[in-house]
């Protein structure tokens, strides 16, 4: 059994909360102008130029800033679409770049150069990859090892390790793979409204399997609470099937009745149609997404039976200047709460580095 903490009222949110990232599904997607950017064709001519530079100079791809990667008509968008992340309503969409004209090098170079005016790229698993590949490589879904989002299976919905999560779409599935956001403080003002006891309870700290990425001297998994109430700000950390495959380990707190009743109640909210949004990512479509108040999924696909037309987004996971304090116990999972130096996944021997191409 769990020993339960002892939650003063002073720890946790006010009944509801009201903030721009407490959205709701069914009235966000009326409101595509508000959440899509397009980009200009000056800018997409800067972003090319200048990408083309950075290739011709042979630069290392993990070394990118914005002081050697100078975009001086898309700073200023760039610099709002951020404080959009980590103030207002936690996600955007950026539109229009050309990627089926360009090289795996210069779309990741071009990727890693927006990301750059968001964030510090960190590690996305325990290879070192700066630079993730989202695909099908024919992970198995039951291995508590693997990584859902190497299969083609729906992930649910989560978060992961870093601020934010950036993704850039370069093909589509044949059938399926839509991006889904839900917002986590709605979420649990939904749940604090109808089942305020269980909701409570997902203020406890609670077990979550690391996947065999294991950072030095740490446990194969981390105790941090599903929503977190620090500085005025609730922040989530959620991933489901990694709650239910730490139960492997001996140590692990064991979840009660009443924990799984929680974590029903939360799935059944993040999927209800009316709080959810979904939109299908076309190739050159950028969407950022702040971890901490959002959480997102992906469903179920079918790749084409052709190599060279599968699947295939690249992602960042970006640690933020500028972005909200977290409770001591990230230090599990983020290594550090400093912010703007903080999130990833470091075990003993990552090195850093950016793949072209992973299979």
């Amino acid at each position: 059994m769990i020993n339960h903490m002892l939650i003063s009222v002073s720890q946790l949110p006010p009944q509801e909360i009201n903030r721009p990232s407490a959205w709701i599904g069914e009235e966000m997607v009326k409101k595509k102008d508000q959440w899509i950017t397009e980009l200009l064709p000056e800018e997409i001519s800067e972003l090319e130029q200048v990408a083309q530079n950075f290739i011709n100079n042979s630069i290392d791809l993990g070394t990118i800033t914005k002081i050697n990667f100078p975009l001086p008509l898309l700073e200023t968008r760039l610099e709002n679409i951020r404080n959009t992340l980590i103030q207002g309503r936690g996600f955007e969409v950026i539109r229009g770049l050309p990627v089926k004209s360009y090289s795996q090098e210069m779309a990741a170079t071009i990727f890693c150069g927006i990301g750059a005016y968001i964030g510090k790229a960190v590690s996305q698993n325990a290879m070192g990859h700066i630079l993730g590949h989202v695909r099908d490589i024919g992970a198995d879904a039951n291995d508590t090892n693997a990584r859902i989002y190497q299969t083609s299976q729906r992930q649910t919905f989560h978060t992961d390790s870093a601020d934010v999560v950036g993704l850039l779409c370069l093909k589509t599935a044949k059938e399926g793979g839509k991006s889904l956001l839900v917002s986590t403080e709605t979420i649990y003002n939904k749940m604090n409204k109808i089942r305020p006891d269980l909701a409570a309870l997902l203020f406890e700290p609670i077990a979550t399997d690391r996947r065999g990425e294991v950072p030095e001297d740490e446990k194969p998994y981390f105790e941090i609470p599903i929503f977190n109430w620090y500085q005025g700000r609730l922040t989530g950390m959620y991933q489901r099937q990694y709650i239910e495959s730490a139960q492997r380990f001996p140590d692990a707190a064991r979840l009660t009745n009443k924990h799984i009743e929680a974590l029903n109640l939360f799935d059944e909210l993040a999927n209800d149609p009316k709080l959810f949004l979904s939109m299908q990512l076309a190739p050159g479509d950028i969407q950022f997404v702040h971890n901490h108040s959002q959480l997102h999924d992906r469903t179920g696909f079918i790749d084409w039976p052709e190599i060279n037309k599968r699947r295939h987004l690249f992602r960042l996971w970006l640690s933020v200047p500028g972005d909200r304090p977290l409770p001591a116990c990230f230090k599990q999972r983020f290594g550090s709460i400093q912010i703007g130096e903080r999130g990833g996944i470091i075990t003993r021997d990552t090195k850093l580095n950016v793949p072209l191409d992973y299979l």
